[in-house]
């Protein structure tokens, strides 16, 4: 796979996710995707399969009135492993237990790693 393929299915991951376009997300999964949230050096939610994935982005996106990853930076480690920086902004729909209200505004800048297996996205780690 060329850097263009790679980069065409992270940013068309990051679409779907944007708008919320759950199955979209989905169909560019590998069927043993992993999934990681690492904040602080601590796995925070960790999934494996697709399904199990499924589940994760249908909870997160009710979470969220708005949100928004825009790619700021893209390094291609391997032919299969690219790390880009990422700006996060989201709009809570919902009070969060530690103190964030419905309507806070989110904003983190981080990293995510994206390994591609068999032309689909077999692990994704996000890094805050």
């Amino acid at each position: 796979m060329d850097s263009k393929e790679i980069r065409d299915i992270i940013g068309n991951y990051i679409e779907a996710y944007n708008s919320y376009e759950i199955e979209r997300m989905v169909e560019l999964l590998h069927k043993d995707i992993i999934f990681r949230n690492i904040s602080n050096g601590e796995t925070t939610i960790e999934t494996r399969g697709i399904q199990a994935f499924r589940e994760l982005a249908e909870q997160s996106a009710t979470m969220f009135s708005s949100r928004r990853q825009t790619i700021t930076d893209h390094n291609v480690i391997s032919d299969d492993n690219v790390e880009v920086g990422i700006h996060y902004e989201g709009i809570l729909a919902v009070d969060l237990p530690n103190g964030l209200k419905s309507g806070d505004k989110l904003e983190l800048k981080g990293n995510s790693t994206f390994k591609i297996r068999e032309g689909k996205l077999s692990l994704i780690e996000d890094y805050s």
